[in-house]
């Protein structure tokens, strides 16, 4: 007798029973006669599949997963399946492999049924074992050759976590301007910049003019202001928002002489910083607030030929700063660059306010001439367009 397509789903399901009741024999028949009509889907070699393991029948269960993936690579059960019997052959690195595609590929823990939330649970578990036996092994093997902690150097131990996927790879992402060949570094080493050391040692004068100017409540405005010109996009949340709020010193390349003028002591401290220069974009200075609870959301920056700087000046605990794979947490008097057009997110847990003082800089990488350039690009695009740009730091 001829099986018609919906006939095939009834009697896979009854195969699945078959295997719940402990009836491997059955369920194997059932599943054959399906594969017999030419009507077999991934579910059905799966259940054969299963119903051959519980069999012992190892050959017939590859075969079963093989018909099984090339109709659906992305098939959990088939993939932790072979990955099962491929730990049971000795075959760690291969079992691993997927094991790890599985668990990368599976649908949200809330769409799967309760055992095979379990066999993923148990897919993590043995990748995390592997993964953990793998890294023992490298590491005793480097050691072997000489290359110990202390001589490996940063970006080759960052090398590692990535290949071992502790860490992801981040890329620069720029929504606005992209200058090529330009290193992807996520926090730069603070000794490049001597100059901080004007700016840190001026830390107790910055806070207490910032102090000031907290004490009037309408000064700081969201970070983030709608336009009505322009579509929402990233930060939905964030935008016009008072939880992140800015003070600003410098504007889009303007200076802002009422607020300067009461922050001093601040803008001395920047007198040798190599601001970033584009007329009508930047430089921006600014207090930077975060109030208790906010949280600033995972994005990236307009242009990859700066840099932004955080001097932290009121830093509560529970506050945090991430870029790329590095989390930091500020330290009041302790600044930084990063770049920002690597994805890059800020909280603040705690129950009070955290102030920074953020401006941008120019990237170290950049000639004279390749500024000079950039700054005449950025002018060519504004006198092109007649209107003064849309721009935010």
């Amino acid at each position: 007798m001829l099986m018609s397509a919906n006939d095939a789903p009834a009697l896979a399901m009854s195969g699945m029973e078959a295997l719940q009741r402990g009836d491997a024999r059955g369920a194997r028949d059932t599943f054959e006669r399906i594969v017999a009509s030419g009507r077999a889907d991934a579910f059905s070699y799966v259940g054969l599949a299963y119903s051959c393991r519980q069999l012992r029948d190892s050959a017939a269960m590859v075969a079963a997963l093989e018909k099984a993936l090339a109709l659906e690579p992305r098939n959990t059960r088939a993939l932790i399946l072979k990955a099962d019997h491929l730990a049971d052959q000795g075959d760690a690195r291969a079992a691993a492999s997927f094991y790890s595609f599985a668990v990368q590929t599976a649908p949200p823990t809330s769409q799967l049924p309760a055992d095979l939330r379990e066999d993923l649970a148990r897919a993590q578990a043995r990748c995390q074992g592997l993964a953990g036996q793998f890294e023992a092994v490298l590491h005793d093997q480097l050691r072997r050759r000489g290359l110990t902690e202390g001589r490996s150097g940063a970006r080759f131990r960052q090398s590692l976590d990535i290949l071992l996927g502790k860490k992801k790879i981040y890329f620069q992402q720029p929504h606005t301007y992209f200058f090529p060949e330009l290193p992807q570094i996520q926090f730069y080493e603070r000794e490049a910049f001597p100059w901080l050391d004007k700016v840190e040692a001026a830390t107790d004068a910055i806070r207490a003019e910032l102090v000031e100017v907290l004490k009037d409540p309408s000064a700081f405005q969201p970070y983030i202001q709608g336009d009505s010109r322009r579509p929402r996009k990233e930060q939905d949340d964030m935008q016009d928002n008072p939880d992140w709020g800015a003070y600003y010193l410098w504007k889009d390349g303007e200076l802002l002489r009422e607020h300067a003028v009461r922050c001093p002591r601040t803008m001395d401290a920047l007198s040798d910083v190599p601001l970033s220069r584009v007329k009508s974009r930047s430089p921006s200075v600014l207090f930077s607030l975060l109030r208790p609870g906010a949280r600033i959301p995972p994005h990236s920056g307009l242009v990859n030929t700066r840099l932004i700087c955080h001097l932290p000046l009121i830093v509560p605990p529970d506050c945090a700063f991430r870029v790329g794979n590095d989390i930091r947490v500020p330290v009041e008097g302790k600044a930084w660059a990063f770049d920002d057009t690597i994805e890059h997110e800020a909280w603040n847990r705690s129950n009070r306010t955290r102030v920074i003082l953020l401006f941008e800089i120019w990237r170290p990488e950049l000639s004279e001439e390749e500024r000079s350039l950039v700054c005449a690009l950025f002018e060519a695009i504004d006198a092109y367009s007649g209107q003064k740009p849309v721009w935010s730091i």
